[in-house]
């Protein structure tokens, strides 16, 4: 048996909590695993004395800038959040010549960048599964499993908090505030909810996501972000009558060139929005609040990854599995792989993404009504699927499904509908995925 690794723990809340739990209740089979046993040398936290249940106050210190420097420490595991100070505390391990473990979403997709060029430079390991969808295997085959394929698209649920909410209002009925609300009770929504119903939780994850399947730079600015707060049930009833449910879909797509012979494409496209999928789709089944993201590649096809995406024992187990695995690296001197983004393609505005919409418009009840909407959707080169009108008293509703367009074409449409004097009301407008 080798000497034992070290390591530092920055963070003791819910996640930290729970792998020292793991460290300790597994440490005899995370030594056999490793080749070496794994110790505990120092817990950075902000508030020492708040009791900890099953934490020694011997390890705690406030002092974190030290404890990541200190030359017993391997390796140092981050469960703080945000961007500092744990951004300079993860620069500073990897100087130091630590390997660094984190589950900060957040900051990888701001500014995964300078991470990856420090892991780089000093030869460190940088981990981060923990950071999306939870206990799901899911970074891991984008970075190593699937490196050697082309993967052309990345489809899922990766916000457990806003699956939950649309899966109440779909199921029950339920209003979106009294979703939000049961989701906060059951500890699935933070008092402040804004990070998951607004998108940006999301956004953060699919940064991360497309950054690694497509070997670019993308950053959670780049992402275009629409929340679910304004989902209505009419959204929901519209969902139902098309045999469709509405999800909160993050989507990171290569869009190819217009000749086909560019390999990488002429860009990516990555969004985040709620949409329209059919009840016969796999994503149309993801209950409550799991998580499952699609991966579709050249030579792989596709595979569905599936389970918990948040918590503290989810996220901890995501956590283990990368200690174990740059443990082993350290252990044995060879670093893992580390990220290149030498595809360096543009991120497309979402004005050019091709998609298709659901439509629904309150008319007058007259004639030549239909044309004149038809009329409107050529005008813009939208080319209409499906529609059907229903007669109500003097007015009228007409439901209009599109072919695939883009964004852009469709957006000017709605608008276009919006300033029509026979148009009372444009009462929902979704997006329409998983048909392709």
């Amino acid at each position: 048996m080798k000497r034992g690794l070290r390591v530092a723990l920055l963070g003791c809340g819910v996640v930290g909590t729970e792998v020292v739990r793991l460290l300790s209740e597994q440490a005899d089979d995370l030594a056999a695993r490793v080749g070496a046993p794994l110790e505990l040398a120092g817990i950075a936290v902000r508030r020492p004395d708040r009791v900890r249940e099953g934490v020694d106050r011997e390890l705690l210190t406030t002092d974190a800038q030290t404890l990541v420097t200190r030359d017993d420490v391997d390796i140092v595991i981050e469960v703080i959040g945000g961007i500092e100070p744990a951004r300079s505390l993860m620069l500073e391990a990897m100087k130091s010549g630590k390997s660094v473990i984190t589950a900060n979403k957040a900051l990888l997709a701001e500014d995964g960048a300078t991470l990856f060029a420090a892991a780089r430079e000093y030869g460190a390991d940088l981990y981060y599964e923990a950071s999306v969808a939870g206990a799901i295997p899911l970074l891991r085959p984008l970075r190593e499993s699937l490196v050697g394929d082309h993967v052309h698209r990345v489809l899922g649920i990766v916000n457990g908090t806003t699956n939950y909410i649309l899966d109440q209002m779909d199921t029950y009925g339920a209003g979106f505030n009294e979703a939000l609300e049961e989701a906060q009770s059951l500890g699935y929504a933070e008092a402040d909810p804004t990070a998951d119903v607004e998108g940006f939780d999301a956004a953060a994850k699919a940064a991360i996501l497309a950054q690694l399947a497509f070997h670019t730079p993308v950053t959670a600015a780049d992402v275009h972000r629409e929340g679910i707060t304004e989902v209505s049930a009419a959204d929901i009833a519209g969902a139902k009558g098309m045999d469709c449910v509405v999800k909160l879909l993050a989507i990171c797509e290569r869009i190819p060139s217009a000749d086909g012979h560019n390999g990488n494409g002429r860009g990516v496209s990555v969004r985040v929005y709620p949409a329209m999928i059919p009840r016969s789709h796999p994503l149309a089944s993801v209950r409550e609040a799991y998580n499952a993201v699609f991966v579709e590649a050249k030579s792989a096809g596709s595979l569905m990854f599936y389970g918990a995406g948040a918590g503290g024992a989810p996220t901890a187990s995501a956590v283990l599995g990368d200690l174990v695995a740059v443990a082993r690296n350290v252990a044995g001197g060879t670093p893992g792989p580390v990220e290149v983004t030498y595809a360096e393609l543009p991120v497309l505005p979402m004005g050019e993404t091709v998609t298709r919409y659901y439509v629904q418009v309150d008319v007058t009840d007259e004639a030549g009504v239909l044309a004149t909407v038809a009329e409107e959707f050529a005008r813009h080169g939208v080319s209409i699927q499906a529609v059907r009108q229903v007669g109500l008293g003097e007015e009228a509703q007409l439901v209009v499904v599109t072919h695939r367009a883009p964004d852009a074409a469709l957006a000017a449409t709605v608008e276009g509908l919006r300033g029509l004097e026979i148009v009372r009301e444009v009462t929902s407008v979704m997006r329409v995925e998983g048909e392709e």
